[in-house]
C-alpha cells in the first residue's frame, strides 16, 4: 500500500477532476460557453504529454552512454504513452474546436503544427517497430535522439505573441483573466498532477510488459 500511494492520489484526484470538471461555474468567454469545460481535460494531457517525452529523451540519452537495453525500454515505452496522450489532447482539442470556432480542424497554427508534430511522433514509433534487430537500435537511437525532445513537441514553438485561436494567444483573450472565482484553478490544478501520475502508472505497466518481452528475446 506504501508504494501504491501515488496511484491512489491519480485515482482519487482524476475523480475529483470528472465531478468537479462538470459541477464547477466557467467564466463565459466570448462563444466559450460551456465548451470551455474542456480546458480541464484538454490542457493536463499535453502537460501528461511533455513528462513522458522528457523521460523518454534522457532515457535515450542515458541508453547511448551506457548501451543499457533496460534504457531502450524505457525510453521507448515512454515515448510511446507520452504520443497517446497527445493524441488524446488533440482529439480533446478538436471536440472543443467544432463548438467553439465551428470546425474540427481550423486554420489555425498551433492546431496545424499540433497535427504535423504528432505524424512526425507516431511515424517514429512505427520506425521504432520496424527494427526487429536489437543490434541495429544503437544507430537508430542516435540518430533520433534529439528530433524526439520536449523542446520539439507540439505548440512549444508558438509563444502566446503569435496569432491564433487559441486562448491566451496574442489575439484571442485567456480564460485566467475572467477566472475572477477561481473555480478553474480548483480543478485544473489537480488535473495537471492527476492525469500526469495517470500517464506515469500507464508507462510503468508498459516499460514491465516490455521488459518481459525482451527477457523472452534474449535469453529465447
Amino acid at each position: 500500500m506504501a508504494k501504491n500511494w501515488w496511484k491512489i492520489l491519480s485515482v482519487m484526484l482524476l475523480l475529483y477532476v470528472i465531478i468537479g470538471g462538470f459541477m464547477v461555474p466557467v467564466p463565459v468567454i466570448g462563444n466559450n460557453q460551456q465548451a470551455a469545460r474542456s480546458i480541464f481535460f484538454h490542457l493536463p494531457m499535453w502537460m501528461a504529454m511533455y513528462t513522458l517525452l522528457t523521460i523518454s529523451v534522457v532515457n535515450s540519452i542515458w541508453y547511448l552512454a551506457t548501451n543499457d537495453l533496460r534504457r531502450d525500454v524505457r525510453a521507448s515505452s515512454a515515448g510511446s504513452v507520452g504520443v497517446l496522450f497527445g493524441v488524446m489532447g488533440f482529439l480533446t482539442g478538436m471536440l472543443w474546436a467544432t463548438y467553439t470556432w465551428g470546425g474540427t480542424i481550423v486554420n489555425d497554427p498551433k492546431q496545424m503544427t499540433t497535427a504535423i508534430a504528432l505524424a512526425i511522433y507516431m511515424a517514429y514509433l512505427v520506425l521504432r517497430m520496424s527494427f526487429t534487430d536489437i543490434d541495429k537500435r544503437p544507430a537508430y537511437r542516435r540518430s533520433i535522439t534529439f528530433s524526439r525532445s520536449p523542446s520539439s513537441s507540439p505548440d512549444l514553438h508558438h509563444p502566446r505573441t503569435v496569432d491564433s485561436l487559441h486562448p491566451g494567444s496574442a489575439s484571442s483573450p485567456g480564460f485566467s483573466d475572467k477566472d475572477t472565482a477561481g473555480t478553474i484553478k480548483m480543478v485544473l490544478w489537480p488535473a495537471f498532477i492527476g492525469f500526469t501520475l495517470l500517464g506515469i502508472w500507464i508507462y510503468t505497466l508498459r516499460n514491465r510488459y516490455k521488459r518481459l518481452a525482451l527477457k523472452n528475446i534474449i535469453h529465447g
